[in-house]
C-alpha cells in the first residue's frame, strides 16, 4: 500500500470512529422537554385572571423540572405569604410528581408518612399544587396560594394547565 493510500485509510478510519463515538455518546443523553418562559408566563397569568374573576387575590408559581422557579406572579392585593406558599406547592407537586392535595390527604390517613412533610424546607403538603405533565413527562409544577380554600386554588391552577396543554388539568368532574 502506498504511503498516501495508508494516510487516506487512517484518516477515514479516524473520522469513522469519531462519528460513531459521537453518535454513541449522544444516545446516552435523553431529550428533555422544557417549559418555555413565554408560555409559562401566559399560564401563570391565566391562573391569576381566573382567581381574580372569582374574587380572589393569589400568587402563582411555576417551577421547572429541576424544581427551580421559572415564573412567579403576585396579584395586586395578595398577601405576602402567598408568594412562599405558591412556590412551595409548585416545588412539591413537581418533586413528588402528583397533586399536593393528594399527599396532604395521604399523610393524614397514613401517619407513618408524616416524614414527607419534613423532607426539606420547600415541601408544602397543602392543596393548590399540581405537576405539569406534557407527553407523559413531568416538566415542572404549578402552585397557587391565597384563595380562601384549596379547591379555589386548584381551579385557578387548572386554568394555567389548560394554557400549557398539560396532559391532566386536574379539573373536578
Amino acid at each position: 500500500m502506498t504511503n498516501k493510500l495508508k494516510q487516506f485509510a487512517i484518516g477515514v478510519s479516524t473520522i469513522s470512529l469519531w462519528v460513531l463515538s459521537t453518535l454513541a455518546f449522544a444516545q446516552d443523553f435523553t431529550t428533555q422537554k422544557v417549559l418555555p418562559l413565554e408560555l409559562s408566563t401566559q399560564a401563570a397569568m391565566a391562573a391569576i385572571k381566573k382567581c381574580h374573576d372569582d374574587g380572589f387575590k393569589v400568587s402563582v408559581a411555576i417551577v421547572d423540572q429541576s424544581g427551580l422557579l421559572k415564573v412567579q406572579l403576585k396579584a395586586d392585593g395578595a398577601g405576602p405569604h402567598t408568594l412562599d406558599s405558591s412556590r412551595r406547592k409548585a416545588y412539591t407537586a413537581n418533586s413528588l410528581r402528583d397533586s399536593t392535595h393528594k399527599y396532604a390527604v395521604l399523610v393524614t390517613q397514613k401517619p407513618e408518612l408524616q416524614s414527607l412533610t419534613r423532607l426539606n424546607e420547600n415541601i408544602l403538603l397543602l392543596g393548590g399544587g399540581f405537576p405539569i405533565k406534557i407527553g407523559g413527562e413531568v416538566v415542572g409544577g404549578i402552585g397557587v396560594g391565597g384563595a380562601p380554600g384549596i379547591e379555589f386554588d386548584e381551579v385557578c391552577a387548572s386554568a394555567a394547565l389548560k394554557v400549557l396543554k398539560a396532559d391532566d388539568t386536574f379539573e373536578k368532574k
